[in-house]
């Protein structure tokens, strides 16, 4: 198994889990991705989540809509960390799925990203194998530094051309 295991209940989850899994390919992080239903396969997804530490996972990313359970189930079975994104749902917008996983009870920790947050979630992942990691630290530093100089640019071509001009391009 990868360092980083991404799993979903559902295939409609893929355009998120995706976006964490765009991040750790740029980091050079490797991850595995499963659709595991913790409600309609619970003997599959509780033996994912038993043996995931013994083949080497180091993080589960864990996206889930509406009762969302999958990522609490792993946090429940799996003893390192567990990071869930909650999935917009039709329903209520996705307030529910995000409420069901930030509120875990006491012990079993998962830590949240925003709804439909999955380049977060997949940064998240990568910033906790940093602590371990100078080489991927560097990286990580190297892309914080990118992204200011990002805007940094934005906002010298603003100065430069005016709001009008800027929205033109």
């Amino acid at each position: 198994m990868a360092t980083v295991s991404i799993v979903m209940g559902s295939d409609s989850d893929m355009p998120v889990m995706s976006k964490a899994a765009d991040i750790l390919d740029k980091f050079g992080i490797d991850y595995d991705m499963r659709i595991i239903s913790a409600h309609r396969e619970p003997d599959i997804f509780y033996e994912y989540a038993k043996t995931a530490k013994e083949k080497g996972t180091k993080v589960i990313i864990a996206g889930a809509g509406m009762a969302a359970h999958l990522p609490g189930m792993c946090a429940a079975i799996f003893p390192l960390p567990v990071i869930g994104i909650p999935m917009h749902t039709t329903s209520l917008g996705g307030r529910d799925s995000l409420y069901s996983i930030v509120q875990m009870p006491s012990g079993i920790p998962v830590a949240t990203v925003a709804i439909g947050g999955g380049a977060n979630a997949g940064l998240l992942a990568a910033r906790m194998l940093a602590i371990s990691d100078p080489e991927l630290l560097e990286k990580l530093e190297k892309y914080s530094e990118d992204m200011k100089e990002a805007v940094a640019a934005k906002d010298r071509k603003l100065s430069g051309t005016g709001y009008k001009d800027y929205a033109k391009e």
